[in-house]
């Protein structure tokens, strides 16, 4: 995700020669290139990291399969990456079978607690519902987290390598340390006051008060151990053992400093997670959404993800428009009005329940032909645009009564990896907001989730059902969405992206630039963008607003953001190349690479 001084040479499955520039040491060895794109064979890793995608590249040069790659990578993630992912939270996985040309998904989400009721979020002393912050750093937030069984799970399906051999390169990072970045140092002073109630984050994460200073090497002891036992005694001991329960202690008796650095304004609640929840979590495996475009099969992530549905409906509201005969300014301003539509179904429609058979209408090409007859070249639509009828009805332009929208925000990781047999891993993790809930599990080494907040704290649909309700063992919607597009049923591309709600309208964007607009890979994640969220003002970088917003018709309004989103992805290359490619520029840069490299003649 950004600049980091890497302090690893080479990463063998087992075994890791490292080291850090301090006094009384060796120096460390000189690191590998981070670069944003790559070109080559053999396999591919692209992550927001250089260090996880030098641990995801090395599994691939040592023999190791997709699968292998991206779960080495992730744990590596879980370090360096600490406050976006890791351990404690959760995610959903891509996989592109190469010898079955099948897509699988695994749903590793996290979720509620049977003590979980659909007022949780709601101020018994006032019948009103918490501020995020308030829900948020709490024990209320936490959901039973779904990543190191999905991790495991994965590797049982189609690995070739054991966890304990693939946690051991993370281990050694977590164990000799990396140099703190200005990205790596503001995220915890973004969080200092929330970070600071705490005694086990704070002795983590604030040194001496403040966080590390930029240059120095951050070490995670008790991170490293933590996967060390779980190697040793695999994942019974986090769902069954000693470490899951110092989490259920940790969302029980949350670990409040007695003397804090800083001040909250709120209480830190507890919350009824159980030893019993963690034991009864199980992964899922739904079958992924898919929805033809342009010829292509684009495979997605099915509920509690909302990410599968809301990119496809939008895809096929877009495939009843020629977006090649339009200039880019009208293609965009399509590509805009598809995606409040289809955040208009996603917010009404798609939860964790959602029957199977909405789902089908939702991605039907009756319904988007019904859809994008709502859509006007020479004007916006009024937001929030209402949503519509998946009714199996169609033939007009009808739309139900308007709801409320709500946007959710979250901070996220992406991976992809594809291996010398063509298997795809297209991997997105979370622990939810930047910091998830603030609570370092004390002794343990990472942080807990805030999942729970993506669940609507109160009715947000009006008279209709709000299908994103909190209820025991219910898991929050996501806006998450790994990607992987075939053409004539082989990968052609994989992509994905952190980022929150605008997750969804990032990997839409990219899929419009390259499939559409004519963009390279690394043109479409360079390309500026802009989330359309059925909001009444379009979230927008300022090179969009710079390049389009002139052009557009009346209608459109613009809120200004600094970056949206942090993608990596893979294009398979009709020579047989690999290209990875992750940001250049937002969030410091990713970092892509390949097994061998490719040298013109």
């Amino acid at each position: 995700m950004r600049p980091r001084t890497l302090i690893t040479a080479t990463i063998a499955l087992a075994t890791v020669v490292a080291g850090t520039a301090v006094p009384g040491q060796a120096a460390k060895p000189a690191e590998p290139p981070k670069e944003p794109a790559a070109v080559g064979y053999g396999g591919a890793v692209a992550t927001v990291d250089a260090t996880a995608t030098a641990v995801g590249l090395a599994v691939l040069r040592r023999g190791g399969n997709a699968v292998d790659a991206a779960i080495a990578a992730a744990a590596a993630l879980g370090v360096t990456e600490p406050f976006s992912a890791g351990i404690g939270g959760g995610g959903f996985l891509l996989y592109y079978d190469a010898g079955t040309g099948r897509v699988h998904t695994i749903d590793g989400r996290e979720s509620a607690p049977a003590s979980m009721t659909e007022t949780s979020f709601v101020d018994p002393a006032t019948g009103q519902p918490y501020r995020f912050d308030e829900a948020r750093i709490s024990g209320l937030s936490v959901g039973v987290p779904g990543t190191l069984l999905t991790w495991q799970d994965a590797l049982d399906r189609w690995g070739t390598r054991s966890l304990a051999q693939l946690l051991e390169p993370a281990a050694r990072v977590a164990e000799d340390g990396f140099t703190v970045d200005e990205t790596f140092a503001g995220q915890i002073a973004a969080n200092q006051a929330a970070f600071g109630q705490f005694s086990s984050t704070s002795a983590l994460y604030l040194p001496g008060g403040r966080p590390p200073a930029v240059g120095s090497t951050f070490r995670n002891p008790d991170l490293a151990e933590t996967y060390r036992l779980i190697a040793r005694q695999g994942t019974d001991v986090f769902y069954r053992g000693e470490v899951g329960s110092d989490l259920v202690a940790t969302v029980q008796h949350p670990p409040v400093a007695a003397q804090p650095i800083g001040s909250w304004p709120y209480p830190v609640r507890p919350a009824g997670m159980t030893s019993a929840d963690l034991a009864g979590y199980r992964t899922r495996f739904p079958e992924p959404t898919r929805s033809d475009y342009r010829g292509l099969e684009v495979y997605g992530m099915s509920t509690p993800s909302s990410g599968g549905t809301a990119v496809g409906e939008a895809l096929d509201i877009l495939e009843q428009f020629d977006l090649r005969s339009m200039s880019a300014t009208q293609a965009m301003h399509h590509y805009l009005e598809a995606s409040a539509l289809a955040f208009a179904d996603r917010n009404r429609y798609v939860g964790d329940h959602t029957p199977r058979a909405v789902l089908h209408e939702l991605l039907s090409d009756a319904y988007a032909k019904e859809r994008a007859c709502l859509i006007d070249a020479s004007a916006a639509l009024p937001k929030p645009v209402a949503p519509g009828v998946p009714d199996g009805a169609y033939g007009g332009c009808s739309a139900a009564p308007a709801a409320d929208v709500r946007d959710d925000r979250r901070s996220t990781t992406n991976l992809t990896v594809a291996d010398r047999w063509g298997n795809v891993v297209e991997y997105t993790l979370t622990i939810e907001a930047t910091g998830g809930n603030g609570m370092v599990v004390p002794g343990r080494g990472f942080l807990l989730n805030n999942e729970l907040t993506d669940f609507n704290f109160a009715p947000t649909q009006g008279a209709a059902p709000d299908p994103n309700l909190p209820a025991p063992g219910k898991r929050p919607r996501s806006s998450m969405s790994p990607t992987i597009v075939l053409a004539d049923g082989r990968p052609f591309l994989a992509v994905g992206t952190p980022g929150g709600a605008t997750i969804i309208t990032t990997v839409l964007q990219l899929l419009v630039n390259r499939i559409d607009l004519g963009m390279t890979l690394r043109q479409a994640l360079a390309a500026p963008r802009a989330s359309q969220r059925n909001g009444a003002s379009t979230q927008a970088e300022p090179a969009f607003v710079a390049e389009y917003a002139g052009g557009l018709p009346p209608g459109h309004a613009f809120s200004s953001t600094a970056e949206i989103g942090a993608a990596t992805g893979i294009e398979f290359l009709d020579d047989g190349r690999l290209l990875a490619a992750a940001e250049p520029v937002r969030r410091g840069g990713g970092a892509a690479a390949v097994v061998g490299r490719w040298a013109r003649p």
